[in-house]
């Protein structure tokens, strides 16, 4: 009996030290820490030049769409030119009958259809602070972006012929720090495209930066009626730009631009009768690889030129002064029957064909001459301004021809012109009252 006293005396003293060692070997856990209060998110500020003056997109009292250089990087990679814009940006159209010359450019469905060579569009281009007024000249390639800003409609302080608005290209500048780069792409039918930049600062005051861009494709389009295999849809492309920009003070910066650009392929390829009668669908066997053309195809583009932009500070605001040349040469032709023969000279296709139509249209000289000078205030004021003069002077000769080489006329043509145009713009800001 003492025995069986002693061993349930034993077995109670482990059940009651048995929650003991089990707290020993498991500490309690501990308090959850605190989340990390995350900062709350912040608009990242864009910065334009819509009213000829930096500030913030959100305080300019105007429609304003900007695209960044990572995009405009990642929408032209492929060798597209600046019709790539069109659709990607709210508002904006971009089209051309002249294959990568002369783009028409529409904002709200404003603009002109004209295709003519002395055509002037409502909707300017602005490269590099630079007034692109001739239209071919629009068809600069457009590589080494800091950002596009596209404003519209009214943009009638940029230049003449702009109520319906304007299009900014603002190429990367020269900066002190050493930055360089190269990219390249491959694709079908032979596309390449290859650009790059170098730069950086080769005094204390003065910084220089290089871009160039080189853009290819072979002929991939069949002329059936020839039996040519790729006669068509080729171009080559090559564009160059040094920049110099000189700041001898704080108040005072010289921004020198000179550039190159150079295409020699194929100009816009038309289609004869590709559409069924009464809609819109394609008619049965195109091919878009396929055309059946008895007229010739071929485009060249040659132009340089450059720009000085002057930046004076004072107390109050800013003078500008920017001084612009501009050169170029080209011939565009085209089969814009988009067929062969007529009915009246069979055979003829594809479809009914009512005559023949080739047409010539060419610049052998043009010299385009501008300058702006203007005063915009930035003080703290809620009243801000800016005024100044637009000067334009243009010589161009023309020749051309329309229908083919046995019926079809030719013209000549001697156009000069000198223009001045005054601009300004009142800006108040209206504050709420302030209550105590």
């Amino acid at each position: 009996m003492a025995r069986s006293s002693s061993g349930r005396w034993l077995a109670a003293l482990v059940f009651a030290l048995l929650p003991v060692v089990t707290f020993a070997q498991t500490p309690p856990p501990e308090p959850p820490k605190p989340a990390e209060e995350k900062p709350p998110p912040v608009l990242e500020e864009i910065v334009v030049t819509a009213e000829k003056r930096a500030e913030n997109i959100q305080d300019v009292p105007a429609a304003v769409t900007t695209v960044s250089d990572t995009a405009m990087e990642v929408v032209t990679a492929g060798g597209a030119d600046v019709k790539a814009l069109s659709g990607r940006v709210p508002s904006l159209v971009i089209e051309s009958s002249f294959g990568r010359a002369f783009p028409r450019f529409y904002i709200r469905g404003l603009g002109n259809t004209d295709f003519d060579l002395n055509a002037s569009q409502p909707v300017s281009m602005i490269y590099d602070e630079e007034v692109l007024e001739n239209p071919v000249l629009k068809g600069m390639p457009v590589w080494d972006i800091d950002r596009v800003e596209v404003r519209g409609p009214q943009g009638t302080v940029f230049g003449r012929n702009t109520p319906a608005g304007v299009v900014k290209f603002e190429s990367k500048k020269p900066a002190q720090d050493r930055e360089g780069y190269v990219q390249g792409s491959y694709g079908t039918f032979g596309t390449a495209d290859l650009r790059g930049a170098v730069g950086g600062g080769l005094t204390s005051t003065l910084s220089a930066r290089f871009s160039f861009l080189y853009q290819r494709q072979d002929d991939w389009i069949d002329n059936a009626h020839t039996g040519q295999n790729n006669a068509l849809g080729g171009y080559r492309n090559w564009a160059s730009r040094l920049q110099l920009l000189w700041k001898p003070v704080d108040h005072l910066s010289v921004l020198a631009n000179i550039h190159a650009w150079d295409v020699d392929g194929t100009a816009r390829v038309f289609r004869a009768n590709i559409l069924q009668k009464g809609s819109n669908a394609l008619v049965p066997g195109f091919d878009q690889r396929r055309v059946f053309q008895d007229g010739l195809n071929e485009q060249t583009i040659s132009s340089h030129g450059g720009n000085v932009k002057a930046d004076y500070d004072m107390a109050g605001g800013t003078i500008t002064s920017v001084t612009a040349l501009e050169k170029l040469d080209m011939f565009s032709r085209g089969d814009i029957d988009g067929g062969f023969g007529a009915v009246f000279a069979p055979p003829s296709g594809p479809g009914v064909i009512a005559f023949p139509s080739e047409s010539s249209d060419g610049i052998p000289r043009l010299t385009q001459f501008t300058e702006e000078v203007r005063y915009a205030t930035h003080t703290t004021s809620p009243l801000q301004w800016l005024a100044g003069a637009f000067h334009v002077a243009r010589s161009r000769q023309s020749a051309g021809r329309i229908g083919d080489a046995e019926t079809g006329c030719g013209f000549v043509g001697d156009l000069r012109f000198r223009r001045l145009s005054r601009f300004a713009e009142v800006e108040t800001e209206r504050r709420p009252p302030f209550h105590a």
